[in-house]
């Protein structure tokens, strides 16, 4: 049961308020697949900044040396997250986008398969890697930029979501990191 608006807290109103501005389109980019858009969210500067602003008060006290962002929606959240806390950025990408030498991990999607790869001299012994997104489902592509930090030598220091749909137990998956998400959804 929901709270009287007279009665929710400043952030539950600022968490309804930045929900209602995702856009849900369904059977894409599948039949079955319910897309939440974040287009619509970060058009809107004010809601956009409301957003980074909780992330940004989650990892409060968190010991933390940059942001790892899988293409291409994540880069969108952890730059932001990155320039309002002073943390290094660390681009996630498809095979054969980054110029450098890479290391490389394949994993599996909801709908299908995939390749991510980082630069080597983007993670070292003493990186402390919060892997941030703007969706958490079964946990395929998150999992797997963790696994490239580690296999780098730095440690995840936890996963960071906009929106968890929490039907597809993708936290589970990234077990034993600590996962934060500012919206949960059944999904």
């Amino acid at each position: 049961m929901k709270t009287s608006p007279s009665k929710q807290t400043e952030k539950e109103m600022t968490l309804e308020e930045i929900e209602s501005h995702i856009r849900r389109v369904p059977d894409f980019p599948s039949k079955g697949i319910l897309f939440y858009d974040i287009t619509t969210l970060v058009k809107n500067a004010g809601v956009f900044r409301k957003a980074v602003d909780i992330m940004a008060e989650t990892l409060a006290g968190k010991e933390v040396t940059s942001f790892a962002a899988p293409e291409s929606r994540g880069f969108i959240f952890a730059s932001a997250l990155s320039y309002k806390l002073g943390k290094g950025l660390i681009l996630v990408r498809k095979p054969g986008k980054l110029p450098s030498d890479t290391a490389s991990v394949s994993y599996d999607l909801e709908y299908g398969k995939d390749v991510l790869e980082i630069h080597k001299d983007a993670i070292n012994g003493k990186s402390r890697v919060v892997i941030v997104d703007d969706l958490l489902a079964t946990g395929g592509t998150a999992q797997s930029t963790g696994r490239l930090v580690e296999k780098l030598g730095g440690s995840v220091a936890g996963y960071l979501f906009l929106i968890e749909l929490t039907g597809l137990k993708g936290a589970e998956a990234l077990s034993p990191h600590p996962v934060w998400s500012l919206l949960r959804m059944p999904g």
